[in-house]
């Protein structure tokens, strides 16, 4: 018996129809030989108008690289002479409040910009003002005045399941709004090295340049992500994107539409993922869990009576697998928060609380550490840094322009790692060090993805 193409073509319409139609909740407008074809066009109908294009325009401050070397200058009598140039970028956001005319995107999609120009589903074009961002975990809020703006209704992420269906809208290369499909391919990625806090919805909907900020929905239009990063070779698409989920979108952004900035809170804790090994070495049965390494006398923790070699299993009644959940839980929390552990101690469960502490970072003026510092400003690595945990150093949290510090080649955001060739892992080292140098100061200086040595006379 032969089959006719067609007849097979609509068994296999009928049943895909009777498969996801449940899920997408749309209509079904459209018959091919009398039956009918699924679409999320009904369901997009109402969400794309949520999802905005964002154009910003800055300026950066560029020059050589050899200009950074003061010997340079001092040899050729050069002066500094930095350039300017101007920065365009494109990028997404979501409308989260319609009546406030706040939209929700990308750090990096705004972080150059002087001038951010929004453009509405309808064409309207719109400048936008900065309510507050959070590099930590790549977020920021912006806000808008306009009648008639469409806010994104919203998911609870945490319910999200791997294999689930989603979808990504965004302006991806400039095109306008653009939306793919795909599922949920990992949930809770973290350890990328990315952003600070890190707990990201993995994805295979199609996420590329411009895709910053834009929206992952679920198949009824809600809200489960801001679309984030790719992992790619080439710098397009290969299937591995990345979205923050939306519930720690959320609080983020109450702390910077109430703050201006997020107010993170700390422990006083170090910690680390609990290994197979590890577990085997405590005698517990768990797998999975945070060991607390080393708890900062006089902080939350220790008031607390959190003692090395606790593994907490969970806060606040939410299941932690590593250090960085644990991390994440307490950095999303306010300060004075009471939060409550699950711990492991001596094959033991208990309970204990603690509140959340502020977290605070020594700082020291330059010009206090002698003259070829002035106008920098010097502090630790604190827990919401992205080199947190990573690598031991101080922070150049300031760098005033024209000053000493600025002409000798430092900048902010450079780690300064050793003076004179001795390691330096806070400010009260680099105190200690500097005040026991003579009359050169060799800094191992990182910047970026690179590392080198100045040397200050």
């Amino acid at each position: 018996m032969r089959l006719n193409p067609r007849h097979v073509l609509s068994v296999f319409v009928v049943l895909f129809a009777l498969g996801v139609a449940s899920l997408a909740n749309a209509g079904l407008p459209v018959e091919v030989d009398g039956e009918p074809l699924p679409s999320l066009a009904p369901m997009l109908d109402r969400t794309v108008p949520t999802v905005v294009n964002l154009a910003t325009r800055g300026r950066v401050v560029e020059q050589s690289p050899l200009l950074d070397d003061p010997f340079f200058r001092r040899f050729f009598d050069m002066p500094q002479a930095p350039r300017e140039r101007q920065v365009q970028g494109l990028g997404s956001g979501v409308i989260l409040d319609a009546e406030r005319g706040f939209i929700l995107t990308n750090y990096h999609v705004i972080r150059r910009a002087d001038e951010i120009v929004v453009t509405l589903h309808d064409g309207r074009r719109l400048d936008a003002e900065v309510v507050g961002t959070d590099p930590a975990t790549d977020l920021a809020v912006l806000r808008v005045e306009a009648k008639g703006l469409n806010a994104v209704p919203v998911a609870d992420s945490d319910a999200l399941k791997v294999g689930d269906f989603v979808v990504a809208i965004g302006n991806p290369f400039g095109l306008g709004q653009t939306v793919t499909s795909g599922i949920v391919s990992a949930l809770g990625r973290s350890g990328l090295g990315m952003e600070s806090y890190e707990d990201f919805i993995q994805t295979d909907a199609s996420i590329n340049p411009g895709n910053s900020g834009g929206a992952l929905v679920n198949l009824r239009g809600e809200l489960v992500g801001i679309n984030t990063a790719i992992l790619t070779r080439g710098g397009g698409n290969i299937g591995i994107g990345f979205a923050i989920p939306v519930n720690m979108a959320l609080q983020i952004m109450d702390h910077l539409v109430e703050y201006g900035e997020v107010r993170r809170g700390r422990l006083g804790i170090m910690v680390q993922d609990l290994t197979p090994d590890l577990a085997q070495a405590f005698g517990i049965p768990q797998t999975q869990g945070a060991v607390i390494a080393q708890v900062e006398p006089g902080s939350a923790a220790d008031r607390a009576g959190l003692k090395e070699g606790d593994v907490v299993l969970r806060v606040n009644e939410r299941s932690v697998r590593n250090s960085a959940e644990l991390r994440n839980a307490i950095g999303l929390l306010r300060v004075g928060t009471e939060v409550v552990l699950d711990v492991v101690r001596d094959n033991r469960r208990i309970e204990v609380t603690a509140e959340v502490a502020e977290i605070r970072a020594a700082t020291v003026e330059g010009r206090r550490l002698g003259r070829r510092l002035e106008g920098a400003a010097f502090g630790d690595i604190t827990e919401d840094s992205p080199h947190y945990g990573r690598v031991q150093g101080v922070l150049v949290v300031s760098v005033e322009s024209g000053s000493p510090a600025a002409r000798a080649g430092l900048r902010e955001g450079d780690l300064i790692l050793s003076v004179n060739r001795q390691p330096v892992a806070s400010v009260e080292e680099l105190r200690r060090v500097i005040g026991d140098a003579g009359q050169r100061l060799l800094l191992n200086i990182r910047r970026d993805e690179g590392a080198f040595f100045l040397l200050l006379q």
